[in-house]
């Protein structure tokens, strides 16, 4: 046979004896935001979760057309500042094969709107820059 709870007696579950012994020990008194007002966050997102553990650790998520478009510019500024003319063709020449790799296998998602670098190009403007600098 259950127990009931007598009319006019406050109920007390098992769950908020917990809560108000932990509170009467001072474990909630130094949290991290505790007093404090929740973020307003007035729209609703179904993965508004994964963007706030996004941002919190510092990451982002890019379709892989629009990652790769990234490393092709940082790819040219990095062969740009390159020591020498080898590490220059190697630096192209690896993200030409990405390119052309994502050109011929596209994923979904926006497209590349990428071509590949002209080795000779990149050389001859690194050329250019280190005469310039001296």
């Amino acid at each position: 046979m259950t127990e009931r709870k007598p009319p006019g007696i406050p109920f007390e579950s098992w769950v908020d004896r917990q809560i108000r012994e932990a509170q009467q020990r001072g474990e909630f008194d130094r949290l991290p935001g505790a007093g404090r007002p929740l973020p307003d966050d007035r729209s609703y997102e179904e993965l508004w979760w994964v963007k706030r553990k996004l941002a919190r650790e510092g990451l982002s998520v890019l379709p892989p057309t629009l990652a790769l478009r990234k490393e092709a510019e940082d790819a040219l500024a990095a062969a740009l500042a390159a020591p020498s003319e080898r590490v220059v063709r190697t630096i192209i020449e690896d993200i030409n094969a990405r390119i052309l790799d994502m050109m011929l296998k596209p994923p979904p998602g926006p497209p590349l709107g990428l071509k590949r670098y002209d080795v000779e190009e990149v050389v001859r403007r690194w050329r250019e820059r280190r005469r310039a600098a001296e």
